[in-house]
């Protein structure tokens, strides 16, 4: 069964195409932003189009823009094609592409860039199980967790800012979907964003 894999909720814009254990293709490229633009003609450049059995998509959280615009090109294609989609947490994506240096860590700390100041972060266990969920925290609050490994984009100016532990600077990539465990799917995509919306409803005079 091939997996058309999507994560647009950082600056990256990866796409994969995975079937037995295996990447078939895949492209990834660093854009910041313009997503809404590049993804859905990085995915037609993928073999066959990127026609796939399943569709998984990262729902975030990361940029607004960038999750709605995976998830939404992921509802679309799946369709137009009449095949499944389902999601999963960008993350859980992260934690997954450093799999070996989590295991051999004793689990990890994944810290992205969560907008207006804020540190999105969530802790890992040995077999990248969630060791807690998701938050939205200022970095002088996130710098008191105390994993030795922190992985992600904000994974060095989190260790400088605490002085120690160990970075890895990662980005989502869509490979790494080979080794996020099943138990960490979402039956279907829908956006996390992982705090409340800069917007807040009108209150009556």
């Amino acid at each position: 069964m091939r997996h058309l894999v999507i994560d647009s909720a950082s600056e990256a814009c990866s796409v994969a195409l995975l079937e037995a254990g295996a990447v078939v293709d895949h492209r990834h490229e660093v854009i910041g932003r313009g997503h809404a633009e590049r993804l859905v003609p990085l995915i037609a450049e993928l073999a066959g189009g990127g026609r796939a059995d399943v569709i998984v998509a990262g729902c975030g959280p990361g940029s607004f823009a960038g999750v709605r615009i995976g998830v939404a090109a992921a509802r679309a294609l799946a369709l137009g094609w009449q095949v499944p989609a389902h999601g999963f947490s960008t993350l859980a994506l992260v934690a997954a592409g450093a799999a070996d240096d989590v295991a051999a860590a004793g689990g990890a700390l994944v810290v992205m860039e969560g907008g207006h100041g804020q540190y999105f972060v969530q802790p890992f266990a040995a077999d990248l199980t969630p060791r807690g969920e998701i938050r939205s925290l200022l970095p002088d609050d996130a710098v008191l967790i105390g994993d030795e490994l922190v992985v992600g984009n904000r994974a060095e100016p989190f260790v400088a800012r605490r002085g120690t532990g160990r970075a890895l600077a990662a980005l989502p990539d869509a490979r790494a979907f080979l080794r996020l465990p099943p138990a960490l799917l979402i039956d279907q995509p829908s956006p996390i964003y992982g705090r409340a919306p800069d917007a807040r409803p009108m209150v009556p005079a």
